[in-house]
């Protein structure tokens, strides 16, 4: 027997030994290429990176993994509690191994051998860590091994706190979130600190499978699972029998995470925030980086944004008349899950419906619903519907609901209220009828409005276009389009920097150049096709007089007028042809709007920005807007000292008192001018300039406030004619003009700055002379030295200024020579003949040159061989990259 005994014993030491040295074998093969962990101390997730309004609202987010790192000091403990319960309770007591957890799944992997099911793990919170971080998903003897040898080494390396800080981070929840605090967010749209009991357990539930409990496809195998994790939180004591009882009680209520947290129409300012990110700094430090970007964009300001240019486009495409349905549908059994099933249009706004016409009655329309609901439409709603015709124009008005629409027709219809059938206005509740519609249309034209401030720079609000949704093209920034007559207080400003004064005289009658031997003469023209004769500089701005214009840029010097423009960041290389001087550059919305903003703040040099901050994952700011030095500003506490005075930094570009002096012309535009319906409708102190190009294929209306730049276009993506009879007055007016109103609503009325050494005098208006007030009587603003002149000299553009009879349509003021129509010379291109009878020009105070092209060359692009040119016809552009060849001249 004790033979046997020794034997046995002998045996099993001998076995044990063998064993050990198996174990220990196969321990120190596994460990010989296991991933390294030190970076594990250091651990930098990829994390989401966010931008936010300049109230703190978060517009936006970038991210392959959404993910919002928290230390786990900032992680509750019901939160912590529900995730040991639900993966490993005894997290805080092993060693990297739950031993007794190891064993209960063997037996479970040997009981459920010969069945389908996937061998159940003992993995304990560390392994998942060594698993997420350091090895795959693969299911086999040798990842396990080599995740529990990982396991003990994490644990011998990092502190408790810190493995679950890891893992509560990195974790995968469902629904795009990627820890603890993206899924709060994005199941319940709470931060962590806000989440109950049952919704802390229901997340714990998820690392194991999030789809096999997904909330929506499968409600009840997630309230199973969360019950499960709340029992085990009352098992290990995390919680009372009351609040389990409580949580338990709970439904589960997802809550849609607002993206944009109200921030109405912010994608195009995303976009461009987006797009500036990614090129600073790179996709990488964009979609991994956790950048938290603090934005200029102010919510309200964006939210009329989106509101008056979207009524704009809506305004002008109903001018001209309707399109057609969206798509046809056949009447018949099942039409509501076909229409249902229907496509919404891209853009389309939120309150606008998809419906079917069932039945036409000469005055009124039968629609029907996806829902399978009915309502009735009309026939004073579709009074607008002429139909289109091209060129914008319109067929007749609609005399029964049947020329309009057809039985059939799938159309966009809008809930309307009041006997007139028209929407109730925003802010009105109660108004609408939800059985009564009107027609609607999604525009096929486009705009854009920028809206900044004009002492720093900071962009408030930007609408690229109808809707983000249809097109991220942006029209603010990207489009290069042709300002038309807003490019004028560029030329004048030119005009003003080199001698000439508001009340300067200059002719307002044809104007003739010629390009040289076999060119067409161009012969510009007003918009009226009237010419009034003599005329003051400022007169020539507020109704935008383009035979003045011209006749200004050539005495001026082109050369000047480019320069101002290069300055002014119009345009970084413009042409020195005549025709620029009426617009046919191009230029972007923000660029020009920036230009504006230029003038009204007194002539310093501002960089537009849609960004304030920028800080990096730790909190370290990278990037500051404003980067002058402020020591007084890093003041924690206030005990009554003064604010801080802070170097005004920005370059001044323009002299204050010739920005001023343009100030107050371009206000005159609104009280008087092309403007006045803007001044009408805002009631307010502002002031701007319309823009029209050639055949209206653009239309502007870029003006400010004192402390508001603001900038409005309207044209379509593919540029065509807006409409023979649209300009900016009518099309990108009132936009401008119902930005301002709503925008300066709350804000007192107060006067343009007045910058030191302005002089007022009292002039008339028409004839630029000395007055003594009264009807007919403006203040004029003059620099020191330079008031009205008692015998002004009139700017003929040919140097011929006496001797003149006879008359000119449309008539001129009074106190000047009337010059004939024999007595208008031709403008001669350099080096070529003079063909007319006028003289070379002569030099005005502070004139640079006759602002004709260099070479004796023709307008660049001129085709040769044109054709003799009407009044009025522009000579040919010159060629251009990125969109239509520009035209010459805005109109109005």
């Amino acid at each position: 027997m004790l033979k046997v005994f020794r034997l046995f014993l002998s045996t099993a030491i001998v076995l044990g030994l063998v064993g050990l040295a198996s174990v220990g074998y196969v321990f120190y093969h596994f460990s010989q290429d296991l991933p390294a962990y030190g970076h594990l101390k250091e651990y930098e997730p990829p994390i989401t990176t966010r931008v936010y309004a300049n109230d703190g609202r978060l517009m936006a987010e970038y991210a392959i993994e959404k993910r919002v790192y928290l230390p786990i000091e900032a992680i509750p403990e019901r939160v912590t509690n529900a995730f040991l319960s639900a993966e490993d309770k005894s997290f805080y007591s092993h060693p990297g191994i739950d031993v007794q957890g190891l064993i209960r799944a063997i037996i479970t992997n040997v009981q459920n051998l010969n069945t389908d099911r996937r061998p159940v793990g003992a993995s304990t919170i560390t392994q998942q860590v060594a698993k997420n971080f350091l090895l795959t998903n693969e299911v086999s003897i040798e990842r396990k091994i080599k995740e529990a040898l990982l396991a003990f080494r994490i644990e011998q390396a990092f502190s408790k706190d810190h493995i679950l800080e890891l893992y509560l981070n990195e974790i995968y929840l469902g629904f795009r979130s990627y820890g603890v605090a993206a899924a709060a967010l994005n199941y319940f749209n709470k931060s962590v600190d806000e989440l109950t009991i049952g919704e802390a357990a229901f997340l714990a539930g998820l690392p194991k499978a999030p789809n096999n409990y997904h909330p929506i496809r499968r409600p009840d195998a997630a309230i199973e699972r969360r019950n499960y994790v709340i029992g085990r939180m009352l098992e290990d004591g995390h919680i009372t029998p009351a609040q389990a009882e409580a949580a338990r009680a709970e439904e589960i209520i997802l809550r849609n995470r607002d993206e944009t947290q109200t921030v109405y129409g912010a994608g195009f300012f995303s976009e461009e925030i987006r797009r500036t990110l990614a090129a600073r700094y790179g996709e990488d430090a964009l979609y991994q980086g956790g950048l938290a970007v603090r934005s200029t964009l102010d919510p309200d300001l964006q939210k009329i944004a989106g509101r008056v240019l979207r009524k704009g486009l809506i305004a002008y495409d109903r001018r001209h008349g309707w399109r057609g349905p969206v798509t046809t549908l056949p009447v018949e059994t099942g039409w509501a899950e076909a229409l249902a099933d229907l496509e919404r249009p891209a853009g389309a706004p939120d309150d606008w419906r998809l419906a079917l016409v069932l039945r036409v009655e000469p005055r009124t329309v039968t629609l029907g619903f996806g829902t399978g609901t009915q309502g009735s439409m009309a026939l004073e709603t579709m009074t607008w519907a002429r139909p289109w015709r091209e060129d914008q124009r319109v067929g007749p008005e609609p005399n029964s609901a049947d020329d309009v629409v057809s039985v059939g027709d799938v159309i966009l219809v809008e809930a309307v209220g009041g006997e007139d059938g028209e929407e109730a206005e925003e802010g009105e509740e109660g108004q609408a009828d939800p059985n009564t519609f009107a027609l609607r249309q999604i525009p096929n034209v486009e705009g854009a409005l920028v809206a900044l401030d004009p002492h720093t720079g900071r962009v408030l609000a930007m609408m690229g276009g109808f809707s983000a949704e249809r097109s991220e093209f942006n029209r603010a920034t990207q489009a290069l389009r042709q300002p038309g007559s807003a490019f004028k207080p560029f030329v004048y400003l030119a005009a003003l920097e080199n001698g000439y004064t508001p009340a300067s005289i200059i002719l307002d009658a044809p104007f003739v150049y010629d390009q040289g031997p076999g060119l067409a003469k161009w012969k510009p023209k007003n918009y009226s096709n009237k010419f009034y004769g003599p005329s003051t500089l400022r007169m020539g701005i507020e109704k935008s007089r383009n035979l003045m214009t011209v006749r200004l840029a050539q005495a001026v010097g082109m050369e000047e007028v480019a320069d101002i423009t290069e300055r002014f960041g119009i345009n970084d290389d413009m042409p020195q042809y005549l025709a620029a001087s009426l617009g046919s550059i191009e230029t972007t919305v923000l660029r020009l709007t920036t230009a504006y903003a230029m003038i009204v703040n007194g002539g310093h040099r501002i960089d537009p920005t849609l960004i304030d901050r920028i800080q990096d994952r730790h909190g370290e700011t990278i990037y500051r807007h404003d980067g002058r030095p402020c020591l007084d500003c890093q003041t924690v506490g206030w005990s009554g000292q003064g604010v801080p005075r802070l170097q005004d930094a920005r370059p001044q570009i323009l002299d204050p008192l010739t920005a001023y002096q343009m100030v107050s012309i371009l206000e005159g535009v609104v009280q008087r001018g092309t403007g006045v319906r803007v001044g009408r409708i805002v009631q307010k102190p502002v002031a701007g300039k319309t823009g029209t190009s050639n055949d209206s294929f653009d239309t502007w209306f870029v003006g400010f406030s004192p402390d508001l730049a603001v900038g409005v276009f309207v044209g379509f993506d593919e540029p065509r004619t807006l409409g023979s009879r649209e300009q900016g007055a009518l099309t990108a007016g009132p936009i401008f003009a119902e930005f301002m109103k709503a925008a300066l609503e709350d804000v007192p009325a107060r006067p343009f700055r007045v910058p030191p050494g302005i002089e007022f005098v009292t002039i008339d208006r028409v004839s630029g002379q000395r007055s003594s007030g009264g009807e007919g009587t403006i203040t004029e603003a003059f620099k020191p030295g330079e008031g009205p002149a008692s015998d002004p000299t009139v700017l003929d553009g040919t140097g011929s200024l006496a001797g003149y009879g006879g008359d000119y349509p449309g008539g001129y003021g009074g106190g000047y020579g009337v010059p004939s129509a024999a007595g208008v010379g031709v403008v001669p291109s350099p080096g070529a003949v003079n063909l007319g009878s006028g003289s070379q020009s002569q030099g005005q105070p502070g004139q640079q040159g006759a602002g004709q092209p260099s070479s004796g060359q023709p307008y660049p692009g001129q085709p040769s061989g044109a054709s003799s040119g009407q009044v009025g016809a522009a000579p040919p552009p010159r060629p251009s990259g990125g969109g239509a060849a520009p035209q010459a001249g805005g109109l109005y």
